[in-house]
């Protein structure tokens, strides 16, 4: 789902990311927000955020707080996505919390787990 237009805003749009040696592109951008809404419109601001791609809503309260993920290929499209939350009726406020950066190929490495059992 495309990020949800708003009167004079323009999203940002993700150029073409370098082929890394596995064959993944680009970065990966995460974050996490949580919105406040006008606790009456609470599910009709998570069926909004829900619709934007890369967004996943996480919990809500009746009092109107969503726990937020957001995935993006780049700093222009997380601060579109970001903005959309920000923008859309019944939303008082986005915070981010959390903010992470790094590249597909390093993000897909398998780590290893000192504390496996042998």
């Amino acid at each position: 789902h495309p990020v949800p237009d708003m009167p004079g805003h323009t999203a940002a749009r993700a150029t073409a990311p370098a082929i890394g040696r596995d064959g993944l592109q680009g970065d990966l951008h995460i974050a996490s927000l949580v919105v406040h809404s006008v606790p009456r419109r609470v599910q009709q601001v998570a069926n909004v955020v829900a619709a934007i791609d890369g967004a996943r809503v996480h919990g809500s309260s009746a009092a109107g707080k969503l726990v937020v993920t957001l995935e993006a290929a780049s700093m222009g499209e997380m601060t579109a996505k970001v903005s959309a939350i920000q923008h859309a009726e019944g939303v008082l406020s986005a915070a981010m919390v959390y903010q992470c950066v790094d590249s597909l190929e390093a993000m897909n490495k398998e780590l290893a787990d000192d504390h496996a059992p042998t």
